[in-house]
C-alpha cells in the first residue's frame, strides 16, 4: 500500500461508515467521485485496498474502450482504434497506474472520452452529443480539477470544423450555442459541491501542488526550464524514444489529417506546458493523462508502416521495433518492480523510499495475534497518510487495539504512549525521516524501546521498524 492509497481506503472507509462523509475528500482538497465511485466497490468487495485499486482497473478498461473510438473516429479506421486500445493495454505508464487506488486512471479516462465527444460534436452538431460531453467533463471536474483542462481546450476542436461548408456559418453559430451548453452543463455539475463547507479547501490545495497566478507573476520563467526537463525525462521514460518517434512520425506518414493530429499534439502540449510553467510540486502521474492524445498519435503511424510493409516478416518486425520495450518493461513491472525502467520517483514512493508501505501486512498480522490476548496500544510516527491510516483500515473494528498517530517526533516518547506502556504492551511504528531520528524509520536513541522487527527498503538507509515501548525508569 502506498500513501496516498492509504488515504483513499480510509476516506472511502469513512463514506461507508456514515453518508455525512460524501464531501470528507473535499477537506484535503480532492474532489468526491473517486471515493464515491470507490464506496460502491468497497460494498462488493471485502478486502479495502483491492475494492479501491479496482475502481482504476475499471477506469482503466474505459480508458481502452475510449482510446478505441478515439482512434477509430478521429482517423476514421476502425484498425487504427484497435492498435490504440492494444498499445494502451500494454502501455508500462497505464500498467503502473491502473492498479493502484490513485484518481490518475479516472482522471484519464474522463479526458479521452471528453476528447472523443469534443470532436463527435464539432463533426455532428447535435444537442444530445452537447449534452453527453457537458456530464462528461462535469463528472470528471468532479474527480480532480486536471478534467478542468477538457473545458479550456474545446476551442481548440475548431482546429477540425469543416469552414468549407456551404452552411459553415449557420454550423459554426451552432457550434458555439452547443459549447456553451456543454460548458454550463460541466459548471453546474462542479458547482454542486458549493454546497460543501469544505469547497474552498479545493482551490487552497491546488497552490500546495502549482504556483498561484499571483506568486507565479514574479518568478515566471524560474522554474520553468527544470520542470521542463523532469517532466520531459518522465514522459520519455513511460513512452520510450521509439513510441516518441512513431508520434512525430505521424505528422510525415501521410499529409492527411493534419488538423487532427495537430489536435491531439494540442491536448498534450496545453497541459504539459502549463504544468511545467505552473507547477510547484510535480511527479509523473500527473503527466499520465496528457500522454493519452499521443497514444493515438503513435498508432497512426504504426498503422501506416504495418501497410506499407509489404512481406510478413517486415510486419512482425516494426511491431517488435516499437513495442518490444514495452512488452519487456511490462514484465519487470510484474515480476520485480524495482528493476523496471519507470522514473526512479515512483519507485522510490511505491516500493523503495519511506512513502511506500512496506512492512505494513507485516504489522497488521503481528499486532492482530498480540490483540487476541488481550488489549494493547500501538503509536505511529505520522498523523496523516500512510500512518495511522494503513493500521486504521485493517484494525479499525477491533476492540483490544488502540491506534493513535503523533507528529512532530521529540527525543522522548509521547506521554499517551509512555502511559500506555505502564498497563497494556505499547508498540510504536516508525516508518519516515524526522528531526530527532538517527535515519528513515529509526527511533530517537533517547527511546527506551525493544525492537520487535525491522525490514530495510530498497532505498539505502531507510527503515520501517516496530517498536515495543519499554516502562521508563
Amino acid at each position: 500500500i502506498f500513501t496516498d492509497e492509504a488515504i483513499y481506503v480510509r476516506w472511502t472507509q469513512y463514506l461507508l461508515s456514515s453518508p455525512k462523509f460524501w464531501d470528507f475528500s473535499m477537506t484535503d482538497g480532492k474532489g468526491p467521485t473517486f471515493i464515491w465511485i470507490a464506496s460502491l466497490f468497497m460494498r462488493l468487495v471485502s478486502e479495502p485496498l483491492l475494492a479501491v485499486r479496482l475502481v482504476s482497473v475499471v477506469a482503466g478498461a474505459g480508458s481502452m474502450v475510449g482510446l478505441f473510438f478515439l482512434g477509430q473516429e478521429v482517423f476514421k479506421n476502425r484498425k487504427i482504434g484497435f492498435i490504440t486500445s492494444f498499445i494502451y493495454a500494454i502501455y508500462p505508464f497505464a500498467l503502473v497506474y491502473d492498479r493502484l487506488a490513485l484518481y490518475e486512471s479516472m482522471v484519464s479516462m474522463f479526458i479521452i472520452w471528453s476528447l472523443y465527444f469534443e470532436i463527435i460534436l464539432v463533426r455532428r452538431l447535435k444537442l444530445g452529443n452537447a449534452l453527453i460531453l457537458g456530464i462528461i467533463m462535469g463528472f470528471g471536474m468532479l474527480t480532480k480539477t486536471n478534467v478542468n483542462f477538457a473545458l479550456y481546450l474545446l476551442p481548440f476542436s475548431l482546429l477540425i470544423f469543416d469552414f468549407k461548408s456551404k452552411k459553415w456559418k449557420a454550423n459554426f453559430r451552432k457550434w458555439i450555442i452547443y459549447a456553451v451548453i456543454s460548458a454550463i452543463i460541466a459548471n453546474l455539475i462542479y458547482a454542486s459541491l458549493r454546497i460543501s463547507p469544505y469547497f474552498y479547501i479545493i482551490a487552497q490545495k491546488d497552490t500546495t501542488f502549482v504556483y498561484p497566478f499571483r506568486e507565479w507573476i514574479h518568478h515566471p520563467f524560474t522554474f520553468f526550464p527544470g520542470n521542463i526537463k523532469g517532466l520531459g525525462t518522465w514522459v520519455m521514460q513511460y513512452m520510450t524514444l521509439p513510441v516518441l518517434i512513431l508520434v512525430g512520425s505521424s505528422f510525415i506518414a501521410e499529409k492527411k489529417y493534419l488538423r487532427e493530429k495537430l489536435l491531439l499534439l494540442v491536448w498534450f502540449v496545453a497541459p504539459f506546458t502549463a504544468l511545467a510553467l505552473f507547477g510547484k510540486v510535480i511527479y509523473p502521474r500527473y503527466t499520465l493523462f496528457m500522454s493519452m492524445p499521443l497514444l493515438v498519435l503513435g498508432s497512426y503511424s504504426l498503422y501506416c508502416m504495418y501497410i506499407r510493409s509489404k512481406k510478413k516478416y517486415l510486419k512482425v518486425l516494426v511491431v517488435l521495433v516499437f513495442l518490444l520495450s514495452y512488452v519487456l518493461n511490462d514484465f519487470l513491472i510484474l515480476t520485480d518492480f524495482n528493476k523496471s525502467s519507470i522514473p526512479q520517483s515512483d519507485k522510490n514512493q511505491l516500493i523503495a523510499s519511506w512513502p511506500s508501505g512496506v512492512g505494513v501486512k507485516e504489522t497488521v498480522e503481528f499486532l492482530k495475534e498480540k490483540s487476541k490476548t488481550g488489549k494493547i496500544y500501538v503509536g505511529t510516527e505520522g498523523t496523516f497518510g500512510l500512518m495511522p491510516y494503513s493500521l486504521e483500515i485493517y484494525l479499525k473494528d477491533n476492540q483490544n487495539i488502540r491506534t493513535q498517530g503523533f507528529w512532530p517526533m521529540h527525543a522522548l516518547p509521547p506521554k499517551e504512549a509512555l502511559e500506555s506502556a505502564k498497563t497494556v504492551p505499547t508498540y510504536f511504528v516508525f516508518y519516515q525521516p524526522c528531526d530527532v531520528c538517527p535515519a528513515t524509520g529509526i527511533v530517537p536513541k533517547s527511546w527506551q524501546v525493544k525492537q520487535v522487527f525491522q525490514i530495510a527498503k530498497v532505498e539505502k538507509g531507510s527503515y520501517y521498524t516496530l517498536y515495543q515501548i519499554m516502562p521508563q525508569k
